[in-house]
Order: C-alpha cells, then structure tokens, then sequence
C-alpha cells in the first residue's frame, strides 16, 4: 500500500543549512587569500610632520627606526646587518610589497639612510619615508 505524505501528517520541514555553511567557508577563504596584512613594526616612532605628505594605501612592510637608532621590523628588533635578510624573506611572502620608513624625527640620517639602502638591496622598488600630516600634529 502507498501512502501519500501530505500536511496533515505533521512531517517536520527542514532545511538543508550544509551548502550554505559551505558557501560561507569558501568566501571566507577567498578574503583570506586575497588580502593584503600590514605588518607593524613593533615600536611606537614620534614622526616627523610634512605640510606635503600623502596617504600611501599599499604599504605592507613597515620599519621603524627610533631615535636612539634601534631599528624593528614585524614586532623584532633588528640589527642593520641583517635587515636586507629579513626584508628579502618578508617579499618571498608578499611579492608586491611597498616599504615604508617610519622614522622618528630625532632620529640619526645616517641609519635611515642605511635602512632605506638596506630595503631597496633587498628589492623593494617601492620605498617611503613616513611622515606625519600637518593638520595631525596641529591637534584639527
């Protein structure tokens, strides 16, 4: 005997939540792969203030120099001898990298310069110097 299922027989309608939560896991995937992180140096920098600055929107490897000459890329403080080295292995990662300098406006010349050196050896074609907006330090 066949029996027809109809409303009456009080049968549970469920969806099928599996290829929503599928979905979800493949954009989230498709986010984490094509975005770009910001990596911070690590060490807070009193930079210096320029009425022509500009907003830089691809800067993915920051390197601090502070003002008594320490220099920290990713969170580590880092000796002049080996920043090329660890700039290199940070464009292995991310090829399309921009360095930006982010040097303290007490800081030596000389070690910024070796610093901006050191990255442009390492391959950066793209290397800034940091500095803070006129309007930011004039507290509007």
């Amino acid at each position: 005997m066949m029996r027809l299922h109809t409303r009456e027989d009080g049968g549970n309608a469920a969806i099928n939540l599996t290829p929503l939560i599928d979905m979800v896991f493949i954009l989230l995937i498709f986010f984490a792969v094509n975005s770009t992180f910001v990596r911070f140096p690590g060490v807070e920098v009193d930079q210096p203030v320029a009425r022509s600055s500009v907003v830089q929107q691809s800067a993915t490897i920051l390197v601090a120099v502070t003002d008594s000459g320490e220099i920290w890329v990713d969170g580590d403080q880092v000796d002049i001898r080996r920043l090329r080295g660890v700039i290199e292995r940070l464009f292995i990662e991310t090829p399309d990298a921009s360095v930006v300098v982010l040097s303290d406006q007490d800081s030596r010349t000389g070690i910024v310069v070796q610093v901006i050196d050191q990255a442009r050896l390492a391959g950066a074609s793209q290397v800034a110097l940091a500095a803070a907006a006129a309007d930011q330090e004039l507290g509007q």
